[in-house]
């Protein structure tokens, strides 16, 4: 089970992208997810799972709407892919089920149960939201979508559905409390758990030097 052409993939497809869901995005989520599902499964845990942990890592951007916009040939493209690789029905499976519903966008109005593996990617795409590398990324995909640092007239919003999170016009600022916040609360693994929290708190601490720096009171 070559792990090559996966990655050659995702390179391919996300490795110039600028807000924030770039290759290297990919490569920690693939080492995060792979040091939990070692962490947390370590009765549990099977080359294949290993496979299948590292390949929705790779592959669970490219069919992400911020990153194509001709959908419906990405994921015929990610289809042919799976085919050709040398794994089992059930895998391919699990892969491709993974990556459709791990987005915290789908699963504002329903929550998806996923294996054990797609346990361990979601946690670990979502830990690389937060922290350092997490407000980095906010701000980066910030700029690129042309939303506003801050303004106080902008309030927090709480989202009730995948379009209304899309389509919403915030603040970077306000991406924290209506969605970076929240994610230490919804982790799978006792693993994510904890660096979620130790990441959130770093990310508590910028907000508070941030308010005392503009005095901006925005929050949920």
């Amino acid at each position: 089970m070559s792990m090559n052409d996966i990655k050659l993939f995702s390179k391919k497809n996300m490795a110039y992208d600028p807000t924030g869901h770039d290759y290297l995005h990919a490569q920690r989520v693939a080492e995060a997810a792979t040091k939990i599902y070692r962490a947390d499964y370590d009765s549990k845990i099977t080359a294949e799972g290993l496979y299948i942990v590292e390949a929705a890592s790779y592959l669970h951007d490219t069919i992400d709407e911020k990153i194509t916009m001709d959908m419906n040939t990405r994921l015929k493209e990610v289809q042919a892919l799976l085919e050709k690789e040398n794994i089992s029905t059930k895998a391919s499976h699990d892969i491709w089920n993974i990556i459709q519903h791990m987005s915290y966008s789908k699963n504002i109005e329903h929550h998806y149960q996923l294996s054990d593996e797609g346990k361990c990617v979601q946690d670990a795409d979502r830990i690389d939201a937060l922290g350092a590398i997490g407000i980095a990324r906010a701000f980066a995909y910030g700029g690129h979508a042309g939303q506003e640092i801050y303004n106080p007239r902008i309030l927090v919003m709480n989202f009730k559905n995948h379009d209304d999170y899309r389509k919403h016009k915030g603040t970077t600022i306000n991406h924290f409390y209506e969605k970076l916040l929240k994610l230490a609360g919804l982790m799978n693994t006792r693993t994510g758990k904890e660096e979620a929290q130790r990441r959130t708190q770093y990310m508590y601490d910028f907000l508070t030097e941030f308010k005392v720096e503009t005095g901006v009171e925005n929050e949920a």
